[in-house]
């Protein structure tokens, strides 16, 4: 990370917090959203502090902040931490404020509680009760969180937000844990609590990295993200989106209108990643762009508010095709489109996406349904069989895309003639294919399928339990099995032309028997392919592995092909 971009270091909460720094989570942040698992987790580790006196510190994760200024930082991700964290502070001053109002040693207790508000929570005028915090919550929880929890007064629970609910039942948790720490050794209650704040606020650290702008931050994100550190982007989109249109006062009706659209769409997306579905909608609408550029790119296009809702209304507009393209079973489109997207989910594309999501508002049903058959080919010539360079197809398909959307390619005809030079050629086809080592079983079985239904015309289901890959040379082959030897056994053992489908009862008793006995049982198999194997090989080696598989390719090389090119 550039140094001017980033700084990075680790703090204890009391130098977050306790230093004259003031933190902010933006307007349009998440809600609060902790609940008890949450709670009862950061308070077992509280006590563990305690408990631990050769290693009491605890790490609390990663805080990112964002500021111009190093004294007034936005809290981009961690809030939920930050926020609970300031709420456990708030109970121990509500005990305390319980002992002052009890009369135990008022003046000392009443010092204590002032000065760990002042530290932690900020200045709490004594005539108006309104407080000048370090810590601001977003705009549906500050209200709540200054005006009912710092003042430690009463706790209104009717007509609140879910979130503001959580926020008590929090304060109420933990205002019982800390009652409860106390029980277990009374006496000195005050110099306790005083001395919990003094563990929890030395003790509970952060990995802190702030930066000075959004896209400083998605950079943070993406990061972390590529580490494991899951983050959300998602919402420093939003936060942004939501930014431009809080720049006019009048303007409470569109935010949420905003804000109901755009939780609709996350919650319709469900276990999609939203940034992965932004970046396939962007680039079937506008110039390619690379994840790691798109919220550079979305700032740079997206500044007033007409482009924000023309964004969410394309989104809206492309979102169905896309849930299609996902989860196709929840679509109504055909049954065979539905086959083919499951094809390319088996296979693992999805670089066709922007350009499948650029075709559905042009292309008429039917074509559409052509140029997903010839995308499951490409795919399965290209990147299955082939291995070729997924960035170089990516970059073909979004020409395609740019064709499209200039009205330059308006018919089938032409989009696919734009296709050709990422549709292998049949010879090279031919080549791979028969050398090609298949390990993943699914992606075998799809296979070994589709290569019997062009035999036999017999409709078999992949992932039906009635039958097995049988590898001819076994997969745990004894030594000297055949004839082969070691380096032989584990070159050939997956490829394709070593596989035949077998019914589940054969295949158990198949095994790693030689070949001349496996072979009498593969001639009983009602597989057309695995009965003419065996009658056509009296002896297994590796050259009839390879021949064996050429003719596969044969087969195709006409069942994976688009006649229009080739």
């Amino acid at each position: 990370m550039l140094a001017t971009n980033f700084k990075t270091e680790n703090n204890t909460l009391r130098k977050l917090i306790g230093n004259g720094l003031i933190y902010k989570i933006p307007r349009f942040q998440r809600d609060y959203s902790w609940e008890t698992e949450q709670w009862e987790d950061l308070w077992a580790d509280i006590m563990s502090i305690i408990e631990d006196t050769d290693h009491p510190a605890h790490y609390m994760g990663y805080l990112v902040l964002q500021s111009t200024d190093d004294k007034s930082f936005e809290v981009i991700d961690g809030q939920q931490r930050l926020t609970t964290t300031t709420i456990i502070i708030l109970a121990i001053l509500k005990n305390l404020q319980d002992l002052i109002d009890a009369g135990n040693d008022i003046q000392a207790n009443t010092q204590r509680l002032n000065q760990i508000r002042q530290t932690y929570i900020g200045y709490l005028d004594p005539v108006t009760l309104i407080s000048r915090p370090k810590l601001t919550l977003n705009r549906n929880n500050n209200d709540y969180f200054q005006n009912y929890l710092v003042p430690l007064g009463h706790l209104p629970q009717r007509g609140l937000r879910a979130s503001e609910h959580l926020l008590r039942k929090a304060f109420e948790w933990f205002y019982q844990k800390v009652n409860q720490y106390l029980e277990k050794e009374r006496g000195n209650e005050g110099p306790r609590l005083a001395q919990l704040v003094e563990y929890i606020s030395d003790n509970l650290f952060f990995t802190v990295i702030t930066v000075s702008n959004e896209l400083n931050a998605y950079k943070v994100f993406e990061t972390l993200n590529s580490r494991g550190v899951r983050l959300s982007s998602t919402d420093l989109l939003k936060n942004y989106l939501f930014s431009i249109l809080d720049k006019n006062q009048d303007n409470t009706h569109e935010l949420q209108n905003l804000e109901t659209r755009w939780e609709n769409i996350v919650n319709r997306l469900q276990s999609e990643k939203f940034p992965d579905f932004l970046r396939i909608y962007w680039n079937s609408r506008y110039k390619f762009t690379r994840h790691t550029e798109l919220f550079k790119v979305i700032r740079h296009h997206i500044k007033d508010r007409e482009a924000v809702f023309n964004l969410i209304r394309g989104i809206e507009e492309d979102l169905d095709t896309y849930l299609a393209l996902s989860s196709p079973e929840g679509s109504n489109w055909s049954l065979n489109d539905k086959r083919l997207i499951h094809t390319l989910k088996l296979f693992r594309v999805r670089q066709p996406f922007s350009l499948l999501l650029s075709a559905k508002r042009y292309l008429e049903t039917d074509d559409f349904s052509t140029l997903l058959r010839a995308v499951v080919i490409i795919s399965f010539r290209y990147s299955i069989i082939g291995s070729y360079s997924p960035t170089d197809l990516e970059h073909t398909y979004h020409h395609v895309v740019q064709q499209i959307n200039q009205g330059k390619a308006n018919s089938i005809h032409k989009i696919l003639n734009l296709l050709k030079p990422v549709y292998i050629n049949d010879d090279r086809f031919s080549k791979d294919f028969t050398e090609k080592v298949i390990k993943n079983t699914r992606l075998a079985r799809f296979i070994l399928c589709e290569l019997e239904y062009y035999t036999s015309q017999a409709e078999l289901d992949f992932t039906s339990d009635t039958f097995n890959i049988e590898h001819i040379l076994p997969q745990n082959a004894p030594d000297g099995w055949g004839g082969f030897n070691h380096e032989e056994i584990n070159t050939l053992t997956y490829r394709l032309g070593n596989m035949v489908l077998l019914s589940s009862n054969t295949n158990r008793d198949v095994g790693v028997l030689e070949y001349t006995q496996k072979r009498e049982l593969l001639k009983q198999s009602h597989f057309s392919l695995t009965h003419k194997l065996a009658e056509q090989y009296a002896e297994w080696t590796p050259q009839t592995i390879t021949a064996w598989q050429r003719q596969l390719a044969k087969q195709a090389k006409t069942i994976w092909r688009i006649a229009q090119l080739s």
